[in-house]
């Protein structure tokens, strides 16, 4: 929502409901509510678990014989599920340092 055509307000309208901006030396600094911070840390607590399933049954179809096809898909998913739990850790770092 913004309120009129080159007010500083224009960029606000894209800030998620339960952030809040504080001014910190010279640049504003995002604030996540409490509860909006509760629910997304338990979102990426789940999401960690699934991550780790998907990583332990890679893994062990890794350990199996498999074709050259299969071990490339084995490879596709372990990278993916590497990247995913990066991806959640720094979300959680986000959290942790926003909240």
């Amino acid at each position: 929502m913004s309120l009129g055509p080159g007010k500083a307000s224009d960029n606000m309208a894209s800030i998620p409901a339960g952030v809040n901006m504080a001014k910190s030396g010279t640049e504003p600094v995002s604030k996540i509510s409490p509860e909006l911070s509760a629910k997304l840390r338990a979102l990426a607590h789940d999401l960690s678990n699934s991550i780790e399933t998907i990583m332990q049954a890679s893994y062990l179809l890794a350990q199996a014989n498999l074709d050259e096809t299969s071990k490339r898909w084995v490879g596709l998913i372990d990278s993916a599920t590497r990247d995913a739990a990066r991806i959640n850790r720094e979300i959680r770092d986000l959290l942790r340092s926003n909240s």
